[in-house]
């Protein structure tokens, strides 16, 4: 048997030891072992011994190499070669390398002298850390030793401290400084392997030692918190193993399509509505957790032993507590254990005193300690709902309070229902986060509306704000918003009784009561009338305004659906969906405002508007009259002024033109294009600009389909998805192209295209949606809505549309809505084919179910 099979074989009769004995710790150890030995049978075939030192570095240095992770080499050269040495040893040392992979070590390697490693080391932080897990592999052990001296009389503890300091924030940074998305990278993510490691780093260069061991009897780790460490480290070294031999390849992110095998590999099944998924997952947030909250004491314990004088340096806050270095820090060590009730008290601190930034490490410590004194006879004192509504209160600071009491686990025993969330997952495809990382998202969107600083990202939102006389109403509702997911009933109707016993036991008067558990259980109501309703319908307006009942409600309600929209992931958030909130708000408000809908007095004032702006065009007082008098109420009702005075300026001569139309603009919402299409009108025209905009990769974000008094169809559209600007476009040149081909098409009378079958993202096939479809006819009989659900692709719209059209049925408008990898997208067909015959109905509803299960 040739080496390179000896390697794989032993390699893989390894990998099926661990998996029943699961002892991590060996694997690594012995992966390293069968690599030192082909390594160095290499290194002898090549005869390198008396030219230079082969030296693990990283993480194959420290003895720790996961199944298929690189293996990191130096190839360290005397620095006593001569030149004619050196010429010997150059070919040599390439033939190595050469027969690495040739025995199927997949290696990074190096090759240098001292001086040259110094140099390295001096200028790039990655190389002085990867040198300072050395481990000699074979050769000159003289030189190896050399090398070490010079290393380590080099290293600079402070500045390395520093250096990795900033590279942990800037690394947190990228990964949204949260170890809660819902595919994290269980190596590079907040409160992932890699913070263990920079720990580890740290305390070498700086020679506190080489383990969580060494550093609890340097004092810098309780006992417990030894323990507490080295358990959750074995637990993420576990799931990284595994995590590369269920991918069988190096794989670092926990994504969903491994994650149910992941967990049937710990010998984790699904069981009472919880996936297996769930709980490997959940097991995995909460070890993340713990990391976070031990990883920052230590990193204060050792910036104090850096940097002792500063650390020194305090400022009384109160009794208990001192301001030190920014921090907030507790006199006495044991305090909480003493005073239980001094635990909230720290939050308030927190948020009430200028200048500190933190939780020192001795709070940080007390607060991991005095978990177990956290319980019900704690949460019933009065005192500490004082607190707690204290801190609600407060105008600064709210957001970092609650994300720190959640990460130190108070949130969680404060309000138990909350704990039940922690590190929950959401399997609605788009929420990027767990249920308790979203709802400090929310919270912070809410608190970001009153902070000055923020006003440019949701003027109105913000100018409302100013005006709302309690503000901590709704950081209490984005709390409670989503608190009951998970439990296997309707979150809202759930989370409005944990809002109504929290009111209670912290006693709210009625009206703020009755506003919370009213905002919890309709917190959805807003954004589902925004995006699946013809909110240019009065009576779509008048029923939720019904539903309302206050201005102090609505204007609470939209700044909580804001809020939530943006805090479930950055793609579901888009400048359409802000402005169909912004408009169901303000026609609400009119109508609570007691004022009644005149259709007579709304038609002539968006008429009037628009003629204003055809002026500023230098149109003809009359020019608008050939193409208006075609035009129904209906048009001027469902469209801005704007939009109907941009549409005249383009139309008004050629009203009768017999070829297609297509006018194109930057959208007026300040995103993507807005496209008007006029045409004589046909069966199949939605189905053929559906088409269109499919082949070239926009997505249809609204439609309004309108036909003329004389036959011709007058559309228009709020598309995004330019994929052109990012290949170095420009928004000219694709309004030039849609224009220009959009109307070369509709001239054509070939038949419709067959929808192309795109295929279903990756998160799509881990969580696939049972697509739905559902046909009604309207309260007036007049139109038929269909809604339909599913996992979203490329070319759903268009196989929809076709159907549409096969059926000859007419399109009176359309809501898409994408949310993440799901559509729930709403049309409003004219009712005329579909009333005459249900069998129509049956056999429509039966064709776009078998199109959405392609």
């Amino acid at each position: 048997m040739d080496t390179l099979a000896t390697l794989k074989t032993r390699r893989e009769a390894r990998f099926e030891e661990f998996k029943k004995d699961l002892n991590v710790h060996k694997l690594t150890k012995d992966i390293c072992h069968l690599i030192d030995q082909q390594l160095l049978l290499a290194w002898q075939e090549n005869g390198l011994n008396e030219y230079a030192a082969l030296v693990a570095v990283g993480g194959f240095g420290r003895a720790e190499q996961y199944p298929y992770s690189d293996v990191d080499i130096l190839v360290l050269l005397s620095e006593k070669l001569s030149a004619d040495q050196l010429a010997i040893a150059t070919p040599k040392v390439e033939s190595f390398i050469t027969r690495c992979w040739d025995l199927g070590i997949e290696i990074g390697s190096s090759v240098r002298n001292i001086e040259e490693c110094l140099q390295e080391a001096a200028a790039d932080i990655t190389v002085r850390t990867a040198l300072l897990e050395s481990r000699l592999v074979g050769g000159d052990k003289k030189l190896y030793r050399r090398f070490l001296l010079q290393f380590d009389a080099a290293m600079d503890a402070k500045a390395f401290y520093q250096a990795k300091l900033l590279e942990l924030r800037q690394r947190h940074h990228k990964y949204n400084d949260t170890p809660y998305s819902l595919e994290p990278n269980c190596k590079e993510s907040p409160g992932g392997l890699r913070d263990l490691q920079v720990i580890l780093w740290m305390t070498k260069a700086a020679k506190l030692g080489n383990s969580f061991s060494d550093l609890h009897k340097k004092g810098l780790l309780t006992k417990r918190e030894s323990l507490e460490i080295n358990r959750n480290l074995k637990l993420l070294q576990t799931l990284r193993t595994q995590l590369h031999l269920v991918a069988k390849r190096r794989q670092d992110v926990l994504v969903f399509d491994l994650q149910t095998q992941l967990a049937e590999s710990f010998g984790l099944t699904s069981e009472n509505g919880t996936r297996a998924s769930e709980k490997i997952m959940k097991q995995y947030y909460w070890a993340a957790k713990a990391v976070t909250q031990l990883n920052e004491i230590l990193l204060q314990n050792i910036e104090a032993i850096l940097f002792p004088k500063e650390s020194r340096i305090t400022r009384p806050v109160s009794e208990h507590f001192v301001e030190r270095q920014g921090l907030l820090d507790i006199v006495d060590p044991n305090l909480f254990e003493k005073h239980p009730n001094q635990i909230l008290r720290a939050f308030l601190l927190y948020t009430k005193t200028p200048g500190v930034k933190g939780f020192s490490a001795q709070i940080l410590r007390g607060l991991y300690n005095a978990r177990n004194l956290m319980n019900a006879e704690w949460r019933k004192q009065a005192e500490n709902r004082e607190y707690f509504m204290e801190i609600v209160r407060q105008p600064h600071g709210v957001t970092n309070a609650f994300r720190m009491m959640n990460q130190t686990s108070v949130l969680g025993r404060y309000l138990p229902a909350f704990r039940r969330i922690v590190g929950q997952m959401q399997h609605d495809l788009f929420h990027v986060y767990t249920v308790d990382q979203h709802i400090l998202m929310v919270l912070r969107n809410v608190r970001r509306f009153w902070i000055v600083e923020h006003t440019h990202e949701f003027p109105f939102c913000s100018q409302l704000a100013a005006n709302y006389d309690k503000p901590w109403l709704l950081i209490l509702a984005a709390l409670f918003h989503d608190i009951a997911k998970g439990r296997g009933g309707d979150h809202s109707d759930l989370g409005k009784k944990d809002a109504r016993l929290f009111s209670k036991q912290h006693g709210l008067n009625k009206e703020d009561t009755d506003l919370l558990v009213w905002l919890v259980a309709e917190h959805l109501t807003m954004s589902q009338v925004a995006q699946k309703q013809d909110i240019s319908d009065p009576d779509v307006i008048k029923a939720f305004a019904k539903k309302v009942k206050t201005e102090r409600r609505l204007t609470a309600l939209y700044l909580l659906t804001v809020a939530d929209v943006r805090g479930t992931s950055p793609k579901v958030w888009n400048a359409w969906k802000g402005k169909l909130l912004e408009d169901l708000y303000k026609l609400t408000l009119r109508i609570l405002g007691g004022e009644q809908h005149d259709l007579s007095s709304e038609l002539e004032q968006n008429q009037s508007e628009a003629k204003q702006m055809l002026r500023l065009f230098g149109l003809q007082t009359d020019a608008h009259e050939n193409l208006w008098k075609q035009l129904d109420i209906s048009f001027f009702l469902r469209h801005e002024p704007s939009d109907i005075a941009w549409l005249t300026k383009h139309l008004h001569g050629r009203v009768n033109h017999p070829e297609a139309i297509v006018r194109a603009r930057l959208s007026q919402i300040g995103e993507g294009l807005q496209v008007g299409v006029y045409v004589k009108d046909q069966v199949d025209l939605f189905a053929r600009i559906c088409a269109y905009f499919d082949q070239q990769g926009f997505s249809i974000l609204d439609a309004k389909i309108h036909t003329t008094q004389h036959g011709y169809a007058l559309d228009t559209f709020q598309i995004s998805g330019t994929n052109l600007l990012r290949e170095g476009g420009h928004y000219r040149d694709i309004i030039q192209l849609v224009e220009h081909d959009l109307a070369a098409m509709l001239q054509q009378s070939a038949p419709l295209p067959n929808p192309s079958k795109g295929r279903l993202s990756r998160q799509s096939r881990s969580f696939p949606i049972q697509p739905r479809v559902s046909l009604r006819a309207d309260e007036r009989g007049q139109y038929y809505v269909l809604s339909v659900s599913a996992n979203d692709r490329t070319g759903l719209l268009y196989a929809i549309a076709k159907i549409l059209a096969e059926h000859q049925i007419s399109l009176h408008t359309a809501r898409i809505n994408t949310l993440g990898e799901r559509i729930e997208d709403v049309f409003l067909l004219d009712g005329h084919n579909l009333s005459k015959d249900s069998k129509i109905q049956v056999q429509l509803e039966k064709e776009i179910l078998d199109a959405l299960a392609v």
